[in-house]
């Protein structure tokens, strides 16, 4: 036996962790507003097991990418711009982008319609064959087939949500806010701020079409605002935040037929905070014990455990991001790190996560970005 094998056996009797010298490192993709110094799509260097961010720099020019989303393969990238108006007609657009898998850099392949305006988030389903976009501003969903090299084909499904709320300045019309995928694939899950509604559809890849879930939407408590959704990894739980209330309503989630019952409804923000909040992300942590949700205004992560039994949050902390308006945060692929995305103040802090609690403690790395609103990680030589 050689001499290197004679250590390791050693290292793993003597129950010592190795340092990860070979570990697996990651493209870091950061959407923006292209307003101050931001102008567009920016790519980082992402070492896990330093929690460490390097930057490379814009990788593509396009008007407010704010939220981008990677295909399964890894091979393709796709960047909403959060427009108006487009070509003429009322409507954003979706870009579609390869990645080149020595450097991260990014080749646009098409650009199409998304049929809706101001478009604010989108997913790529798991088997790579069709798209799904939100359009904030018209309060519609929008589906795409795609075609083997990664482009777009014009749009295949396109839903138009109907209603309003409560809030007369917010929710006079609907607002779609965010769209998240089933693990199962059979099901894609809206959240509608101007609804107080969670919207689930049924997927079709094959044909790139959608189809409303019976019942179509779950409702919140009215003027609450659903803005985005994540689900708990065992698809037991899932959790949406409210924009507008501040809150964050916890659901059982029945993966046959693709239904959300609330089971609790709890408060982002301390009780003395007085101020005025607006919600944004929530996320589940990969190990499933932990909720985040990002707070505007407060400027705070708020931190809870999930009783895996219910489903249920406790309230742990609220983690102050160093900046003002955290838009977005992200949790990288190792599950040790919390990126939180500080819109006003044009910074992403790094925040070390505890296994064991869920707190958050800042590392001291601030990386200068301008307005940034979304992390997406791509593993490298994949």
């Amino acid at each position: 036996m050689r001499l290197t094998n004679l250590c390791l056996v050693a290292v793993v009797l003597l129950g010592v962790t190795l340092p990860l010298m070979a570990a697996e490192t990651f493209w870091m993709y950061v959407g923006t507003y292209t307003r101050r110094d931001s102008k567009g799509i920016y790519l980082y260097n992402w070492d896990p097991s330093a929690g460490k961010a390097t930057s490379v720099g814009l990788v593509a020019e396009v008007p407010n990418p704010s939220f981008v989303t990677i295909h399964p393969n890894r091979k393709f990238l796709y960047a909403v711009s959060e427009v108006g108006e487009y070509k003429g007609e009322k409507a954003g657009f979706v870009t579609a982008y390869s990645i080149d898998a020595a450097t991260g850099k990014l080749t646009k392949l098409n650009e199409m319609s998304t049929k809706g305006t101001i478009p604010c988030h989108l997913v790529v389903d798991k088997t790579g064959k069709m798209l799904i976009v939100v359009n904030y501003g018209s309060g519609s969903t929008t589906a795409y087939p795609l075609n083997r090299d990664g482009s777009l084909r014009e749009a295949s499904s396109c839903h138009q949500h109907q209603g309003s709320s409560v809030n007369k300045q917010r929710q006079q019309g609907p607002h779609a806010h965010s769209v998240n995928l089933s693990k199962d694939n059979r099901f894609a899950v809206v959240a509608d701020l101007g609804l107080d509604e969670v919207l689930v559809y049924k997927l079709n890849p094959s044909k790139a079409t959608l189809t409303p879930n019976d019942p179509p939407s779950t409702k919140v408590t009215p003027g609450g605002g659903p803005r985005h959704f994540s689900f708990h990894p065992s698809m037991k739980y899932a959790y949406v935040i409210q924009e507008m209330g501040s809150r964050i309503t916890a659901f059982n989630y029945d993966t046959k037929g693709g239904r959300l019952a609330e089971i609790q409804t709890i408060s982002t923000l301390p009780e003395d905070f007085k101020g005025t909040n607006n919600c944004a992300e929530v996320l589940v942590h990969p190990s499933g014990k932990f909720v985040y949700g990002s707070n505007r205004g407060h400027n705070s992560i708020a931190v809870f455990s999930v009783d895996g039994a219910t489903g249920k949050l406790t309230h742990v902390e609220n983690a102050l991001t160093q900046g003002r308006t955290p838009r977005n945060f992200a949790i990288d692929p190792s599950g040790r790190f919390l990126l939180a995305e500080n819109q006003d103040t044009d910074t992403i802090v790094v925040f070390r996560i505890d296994a064991a609690t869920g707190k958050l403690t800042p590392t001291g790395d601030v990386l200068k970005q301008p307005i940034p609103v979304c992390i997406r990680f791509v593993a490298k030589g994949k």
